[in-house]
């Protein structure tokens, strides 16, 4: 069963920063509140990690508790609070770096020096289902409401199972800041096990909110991003790369576009190859040579050719794109790839926007008035077509973009022009000399002659 998180282990990092890492997955939209459960003695049954944002379902949570208190006598301590979330980890625990300013200190150390203890993230949450009803099917007991002030001051029969229930208080009062009242629990908390520890009684605890502090909103429902939008964005799909497989079943040609836009006439508008797809018919690989060929249903066959060859100076192959084609019913249209269009025969070749009118890499061969006003325009577009050793996976990119740019070199000559002006100014400020002779008031005035 992937139910939930199993952060915690003896030796395990801390538990706020699972959570915290938790919430940095994308959320479902259903209602959530965190569950953290620990053993004073034994150890609690062990699932399988899941990834992060993972909700656990009311079945799955169900399933969890069965194995843990379905046999033997169990006495289970509740400590359910009126609101919990994942937030208030991230908040107030201290995780960014002010951990003396955390207020969970004490739940902290319970859970490092407990027997075993389990950490759920996410746990679907209705007005339905509890998990105090749950505890109750499961345990055959009606729960005890104690106070943690006078719980030594409660009989238990360790021979039976008990389910002791403290509620604890959230952010409503108008005395305290959320901060105290959450530390003030933490204390709580920590007085509670202490007692159980002094009666010498085996217990389970259990840490959960009776509804959520703050509700997650549908991702279908569009809201004005406000506050961390990044964080709470969801992820788009990506489509997968177009692979071509030699012989051998090994992919040889790699190609990667969020678009593939073409015009075939300046009275037509642009169309994107992207978001059709393709056949692989025609297309080879080989150690010097690669060619892949897109043919698409509306007609269009979109070519790419590559080559690689050693080259001394470098001491290293270089693979570079030759030429792209498009052909149509109406014609074919060449356009030769630059030397901008190279990269290490061992890398991928990345593109933002590969181009055959705007700052062209793709130079156009054909010389047919019918084919033009064919333009290209490949957005975000990478390729490979040699040394795929990471099988479906691009290896490290070699972006068409070079590291001095057009307004680089403008800073640069600029700062150099001033940076002139500034030396001969200060060269001109050091030849100044001071006079050799004053005039003494005291003495005789000096005197210039005017004539020989």
């Amino acid at each position: 069963m992937a139910a939930g998180w199993p952060c915690y282990r003896r030796a395990r990092p801390m538990f706020l920063l699972c959570v915290l890492l938790a919430s940095f997955g994308t959320a479902d939209s259903t209602a959530q509140v965190p569950l953290l459960i620990w053993s004073s003695h034994g150890s609690l049954p062990h699932v399988a990690s899941s990834s992060a944002g993972h909700v656990t379902s009311s079945q799955q949570l169900a399933s969890y508790l069965d194995s843990a208190f379905g046999s033997g006598v169990h006495t289970v301590l509740l400590f359910l609070q009126d609101k919990l979330s994942k937030d208030d980890f991230t908040v107030f625990a201290g995780v960014f770096g002010n951990k003396q300013d955390g207020v969970f200190q004490n739940l902290e150390a319970l859970l490092r020096s407990s027997a075993s203890s389990m950490t759920f993230p996410a746990v679907a949450w209705s007005p339905s289902t509890s998990t105090s009803t749950l505890l109750e099917e499961l345990l055959g007991v009606s729960p005890v409401l104690v106070d943690g002030n006078n719980l030594s001051q409660v009989d238990l029969d360790a021979s039976v199972n008990n389910l002791l229930i403290i509620n604890l208080p959230y952010c409503t009062s108008l005395q305290k800041s959320c901060q105290e009242v959450l530390r003030d629990n933490d204390a709580m908390i920590a007085k509670v096990v202490r007692t159980m520890d002094d009666v010498n009684v085996p217990y389970t605890a259990v840490y959960t909110g009776a509804q959520p502090s703050r509700v997650i909103s549908s991702p279908s429902v569009k809201r004005p991003a406000i506050g961390r939008s990044l964080l709470q964005a969801a992820v788009p799909d990506v489509k997968p790369p177009i692979v071509f497989n030699n012989e051998s079943g090994n992919p040889c040609i790699m190609l990667w576009a969020q678009n593939l836009t073409i015009r075939v006439s300046p009275t037509e508008g642009w169309i994107d190859l992207a978001n059709n797809t393709a056949s692989l018919a025609g297309s080879m690989c080989n150690a010097t040579n690669s060619l892949l060929v897109l043919s698409y249903p509306s007609g269009f066959n979109l070519s790419f050719a590559m080559s690689q060859r050693f080259y001394p100076v470098s001491a290293r192959n270089w693979f570079t794109l030759d030429w792209v084609r498009l052909q149509s019913s109406n014609g074919t249209a060449s356009f030769m790839g630059t030397r901008a269009l190279s990269a290490p025969a061992e890398y991928s070749f990345r593109c933002g926007m590969l181009s055959s009118f705007r700052n062209a890499l793709l130079v156009p061969n054909s010389t047919e008035d019918s084919v033009a006003d064919w333009r290209f325009n490949f957005i975000d577009f990478q390729i490979q077509g040699f040394s795929l050793v990471n099988g479906t996976n691009f290896s490290y990119a070699s972006d068409c973009a070079g590291f001095f740019t057009p307004g680089i070199w403008m800073g640069l000559l600029t700062s150099l022009l001033l940076l002139t002006i500034f030396v001969y100014g200060l060269h001109m400020i050091m030849q100044v000399n001071t006079m050799d002779r004053f005039d003494d008031p005291k003495g005789p005035s000096i005197s210039v002659p005017q004539s020989e």
